[in-house]
């Protein structure tokens, strides 16, 4: 009787479906990423120089931080652990990422390149002009890298993810590369904040 009763208690338990490690590309975040670049242009289009700087530097801030949680402290962290763990962490974090860093570092290269602009720098003389010369660079490092390195990337590596048996190695070279270029743009954003300090202070 009682094992009876135990039976259908057992059977009558609602089956939960397993949960894929890895997060979906959610399209709809589209809308908050052209909602940035509106304010960008707004930023760009107005007068207000001070409306234009806090968007550049509230991006460059964020970029600037990502950068070098994920490079110094995320990376570290998941290259000790095993590949189904990095596997469920990285495919729940590359959906957002993809979205967050190309924003950013799309919003502060331009916001940046206007504020030059504007403040006069590509106007100085040398040698002052070599600090506006390696702003310029860095940025555009840290764009090209952000827009044809890491997002192609962390496609290749999320599309990896999401096979049924992926390829360890090939996920492995795709995650020690992803966090090699995002350290070394971490080690770039610290030299870029270097030189805004100086354009701070006064060249």
């Amino acid at each position: 009787m009682l094992r009876g009763r135990l039976g259908r208690s057992l059977t009558e338990q609602p089956v939960q479906a397993p949960t894929s490690p890895v997060g979906p590309i959610r399209l709809v975040n589209l809308w908050w990423v052209g909602a940035a670049l509106l304010v960008m242009v707004a930023a760009i289009k107005s007068d207000d120089a001070w409306f234009l700087n806090f968007v550049h530097v509230f991006c460059g801030l964020l970029w600037t931080g990502v950068d070098l949680f994920m490079g110094f402290v995320v990376g570290p962290v998941l290259r000790k652990l095993d590949f189904e763990t990095r596997r469920a962490v990285m495919g729940r974090l590359v959906p957002r990422t993809l979205f967050i860093m190309t924003t950013l570092s799309i919003i502060t290269a331009n916001t940046g390149w206007f504020l030059a602009v504007q403040a006069g720098y590509l106007d100085l003389d040398y040698p002052d002009k070599w600090w506006v010369i390696a702003a310029l660079m860095i940025t555009t490092i840290l764009t090209v890298q952000g827009v044809c390195l890491i997002l192609p990337i962390e496609l290749k590596a999320y599309f990896e993810m999401r096979k049924r048996e992926p390829d360890m190695q090939r996920f492995d070279r795709l995650f020690k590369f992803f966090f090699y270029v995002v350290a070394s743009q971490g080690v770039m954003q610290v030299l870029i904040i270097v030189i805004m300090t100086r354009f701070a202070t006064g060249i």
